[in-house]
């Protein structure tokens, strides 16, 4: 599928995400998918309402096989967690002096910093529709709540499973601005191209009566140059302008490209019509 690529390294470690009673096979594929996207790959579940393995969760996964075969299935939350050090609960309501409540971005940090210590680490997500309870919360160490609206902060499951991985990769970056990729590099454009290119635009441009009146010329000539130089092309650019100079210089509406003859209709003038007799 796009985006995917079987030749890089997949990243898949970082805490567990643990779904207690989730109903939907859906939506537990889409959290497969989130955690992948986001190198996360331990995913329990206690007691899905539909059971497990689930067709529908491999579906929504897209691919996203390897969080949906390593899923592990628990009768109890408590058996779920048993053997974690450290627990997140994520919560969208206010709980009043419970215990301490995290952004998003600290919590990932926190959790990154006992990742790289070697703790066992979870975050739990409650029911699509009504979350976790308070004794489910009781086995969390801390909450975990996300800026939303607040006459609006009902979030989807797989959207709340996205933003943590999202905050749990981007805490493993050496800077916010790091990107998984970029472009490629470019070889600059050496300056007898970088004239190629003024000669052949000047050129088409004369041929058409572009530069007039004529004592204006140089000037316009001068601002052209002047237009041309201000990005740093490379190579391919220079190649890829010519390209459509060309084009443009060889081809015309009535004859585009690839229809037949293309020259025929190219430097012809007009016919005038004939006065009938």
């Amino acid at each position: 599928m796009a985006g995917t690529n079987s030749e890089r390294t997949l990243i898949a470690e970082g805490p567990a995400i643990i779904l207690v009673h989730p109903q939907l096979g859906e939506n537990i594929g889409m959290v497969a998918r989130a955690m992948a996207n986001f190198g996360l790959a331990e995913l329990r579940l206690v007691n899905p309402r539909d059971g497990w393995p689930s067709e529908k969760a491999v579906s929504a996964a897209s691919k996203a096989d390897h969080v949906i075969e390593a899923a592990k299935v628990y009768s109890s939350l408590e058996e779920a967690v048993a053997d974690l050090e450290f627990v997140y609960a994520t919560t969208a309501r206010d709980r009043y002096g419970y215990k301490e409540v995290r952004s998003p971005v600290v919590a990932a940090d926190d959790l990154r910093v006992r990742f790289r210590a070697g703790e066992k680490t979870g975050i739990l997500f409650g029911r699509e529709r009504t979350g976790l309870t308070n004794e489910e919360i009781a086995l969390a160490d801390e909450l975990v709540t996300f800026p939303v609206n607040p006459a609006f902060a009902s979030l989807n499951l797989a959207q709340a499973v996205l933003l943590m991985s999202y905050e749990w990769m981007k805490s493993g970056l050496a800077s916010v601005e790091d990107t998984p990729f970029g472009a490629l590099p470019q070889r600059p454009a050496k300056k007898e191209e970088l004239q190629g290119l003024f000669d052949h635009v000047e050129e088409t441009l004369d041929a058409r009566g572009y530069f007039r009146p004529a004592e204006k010329k140089p000037k316009l000539v001068e601002n052209l140059r002047a237009i041309l130089t201000r990005p740093s092309f490379t190579g391919t650019e220079i190649q890829v302008l010519r390209g459509i100079v060309s084009c443009l210089d060889r081809f015309t509406r009535e004859s585009p490209r690839g229809a037949t003859n293309p020259n025929r209709t190219r430097n012809r003038r007009p016919k005038v019509p004939r006065d009938l007799d």
